[in-house]
């Protein structure tokens, strides 16, 4: 005898309707272009608004030079090393 679990996972996805002025040449171009990806225009834009909106959260972030990767790993720090009192001491033997 099989016996067939079925597992029902409910997701709540919250829609919004957005009211939007565009060119009518535009809306007819998007409307042409999103039948021939077979999509509808509401998710062509909000896939568009997403990706934007996701790179410049990206870009927010701080990136890494090719220069710092290169650098990375070249200096061997003991374990118990205490960068802001190096630093400390630095600064006060610079302005004795």
């Amino acid at each position: 005898m099989n016996v067939l679990y079925l597992y029902v996972i409910k997701l709540t996805i919250m829609e919004t309707k957005l009211t939007l002025r565009l060119n009518d040449n535009v809306i007819e171009r998007a409307k042409n272009y999103a039948r021939s990806h077979k999509m509808s225009l509401s998710k062509m834009i909000e896939s568009y608004l997403d990706s934007v909106t996701k790179q410049k959260e990206e870009e927010k972030k701080i990136a890494i030079t090719p220069l710092v990767k290169s650098l990375s790993g070249v200096i061997n720090l003991p374990v118990d090393y205490d960068d802001k009192k190096e630093y400390r001491d630095y600064l006060e033997e610079k302005y004795k």
